[in-house]
């Protein structure tokens, strides 16, 4: 099982495609940070505008925390997408390659095989949460160092210095265990196909088309609400209240892992039955 899982993430990481996704957030966080550069004060005095005639700020609110906080705010936009080109591939390239019988005639079980390639997945998911939480917060503090942390989102929290971390920590957990739930899907989406376009548009357009859902406001989808993976994939964002939902936080966390493994194992059953032709 170990030598199945370091050949699949070989075969991940020998793919150009797979760095897309590091270059694009590196890049990404890159031009934030110098936008925030030259715009980080605009952006902090009008958060505070509608407090600033009543109480008087003092504090680096410009820095390294704020600078991650906003990132990670882009997370279900922009993170899905780049997952989904390496998820999607993982088991119909084999079928494009034609590669699945040399595959399946190894003394290994069909159960390793899928089970291999899902650990390498999550691995190169969570590697790219990892990679956003380096150069979003550590690349952050490097340039704009550190201070109380300003999260405004209706109205205005602010977080002292010593009090961030371990919510950093949290979020990009949860942000990683989200991120999973995308990959299964993907990796799910691959078991039935044999070319990896059809999992990547078939996964943004369920994404997409959930999202849409679960912001309408309408009586009947109350009913549905609840089923949705995608009311809670930002729930990170409850560790940065005060104070924490941490039952919800622990509910959402479990409706997510319940998704990852339920993928798992149905893309499991189906793979298993599946007729191997090429």
């Amino acid at each position: 099982m170990i030598n199945l899982l370091r050949t699949e993430l070989y075969k991940i990481f020998k793919k150009w495609r797979t760095y897309i996704s590091f270059i694009t957030i590196g890049g990404l966080t890159v031009v934030v940070e110098i936008a925030m550069l030259f715009e980080g004060k605009h952006y902090v005095e009008y958060a505070t505008r509608s407090l600033g005639e009543s109480f008087f700020f003092t504090g680096n609110f410009l820095n390294g925390y704020l600078i991650a906080n906003m990132v990670l705010n882009t997370l279900t936009i922009h993170i899905p997408f780049l997952i989904t080109l390496v998820a999607a591939d993982l088991l119909a390239g084999e079928s494009t390659a034609g590669t699945y019988r040399l595959l399946l005639t190894r003394p290994v079980s069909r159960f390793n095989v899928i089970s291999a390639k899902f650990l390498a997945g999550l691995i190169y998911t969570n590697l790219l949460v990892f990679f956003l939480a380096l150069v979003s917060l550590g690349l952050g503090i490097i340039m704009f160092g550190t201070g109380e942390l300003l999260v405004y989102r209706g109205s205005i929290v602010i977080f002292n210095a010593n009090d961030v971390l371990w919510r950093f920590f949290i979020a990009y957990c949860f942000a990683g265990l989200s991120m999973s739930v995308v990959m299964s899907i993907a990796f799910f989406f691959s078991s039935l196909v044999e070319n990896a376009i059809g999992p990547i548009i078939a996964t943004m357009a369920l994404i997409i088309v959930f999202i849409i859902l679960s912001s309408l406001d309408l009586g009947f989808l109350k009913y549905i609400k609840p089923y949705l993976f995608t009311n809670y994939m930002s729930e990170w964002n409850t560790v940065f209240d005060y104070p924490v939902q941490w039952w919800d936080l622990a509910k959402s966390s479990m409706i997510l892992f319940c998704h990852v493994v339920g993928f798992y194992f149905v893309t499991m059953l189906l793979f298993r039955k599946k007729d191997i032709l090429t």
